[in-house]
């Protein structure tokens, strides 16, 4: 889940300092409760089928590749399998812990995501003209609550599925935003990988890198303010979800994303 408290100096578990992140594996047939004081929480099906029920929020029906978002709540969320099963799981949890509140208000409805249709918009996308010279291949994906400021996941979450194509590299660009990103699809072979460093050299890339090699279900943090840029060197499409606190910088106004050149 969460980095320990030491790691960035919180009496509370964190994986950035705004977000927490999990994984939840549930048995075929079985049940796992989840409770979360936050403002926002979404769910990513990594593998598997079933439903999710709150006494708030109603009842969401889910399979492999779905995304959902419930906003705060003050009951548990009860995960139901019919298939072995795997979900990602980020709330805002530590930013409520370190603001010392609750949650008080419900910012939006919840909102389910097929994948069916997100990967249709993506693959639209990726075949429009001129997209060889667009420096990700993916959709944002909002909510009617935030349709007029940020179009985000929601008010404090931000998210993107996107695509790097094979034989394909995604030129740098940093934002002051935290990204826990989780690598929905990556060869077995190895071959995809994100550079990131606080620095570019002279041509525009990342000076002195650290290395991330994806590996399908697996999450790697990007820090604030670092530039990272992907790579895949494999003949297969890779894919990555990252997850952000960036729906609040953008109402900050502290987002600032650069692009490099």
């Amino acid at each position: 889940a969460g980095k320990q408290p030491a790691d960035l100096k919180t009496p509370y578990c964190a994986t950035s300092p705004n977000l927490l992140s999990a994984f939840l594996r549930i048995c075929e047939g079985e049940k796992l409760d989840t409770t979360a004081v936050a403002t926002s929480q979404a769910f990513y099906i990594i593998r598997g089928e079933g439903k999710s029920v709150s006494e708030e929020h109603g009842e969401v029906a889910w399979s492999k590749g779905d995304l959902f978002v419930f906003p705060g709540s003050n009951s548990s969320v009860s995960h139901l399998s019919t298939k072995d099963t795997a979900i990602y799981w980020v709330s805002d949890e530590p930013l409520m812990n370190y603001l010392g509140v609750e949650p008080k208000t419900k910012k939006f409805l919840p909102t389910l995501f097929k994948s069916e249709c997100m990967v249709s918009e993506v693959e639209r996308i990726r075949h429009e003209p001129g997209v060889e010279h667009k420096n990700r291949i993916g959709i944002l994906l909002g909510n009617k609550a935030t349709e007029h400021e940020g179009k985000t996941l929601t008010h404090t979450l931000w998210s993107l599925l996107n695509v790097l194509p094979a034989k394909d590299t995604q030129r740098p660009h940093k934002h002051n935003s935290v990204a826990l990103d989780l690598a929905v699809k990556a060869p077995a072979s190895g071959g995809v990988y994100t550079l990131m460093g606080p620095e570019l050299d002279a041509d525009g890339w990342v000076k002195d890198p650290i290395r991330c090699d994806w590996k399908t279900g697996s999450v790697f943090t990007t820090p604030p303010g670092w530039w990272h840029s992907h790579h895949n060197e494999t003949d297969e499409p890779a894919w990555v979800l990252p997850m952000q606190d960036a729906g609040l910088h953008t109402h900050l106004r502290t987002l600032n994303i650069e692009f490099s050149k």
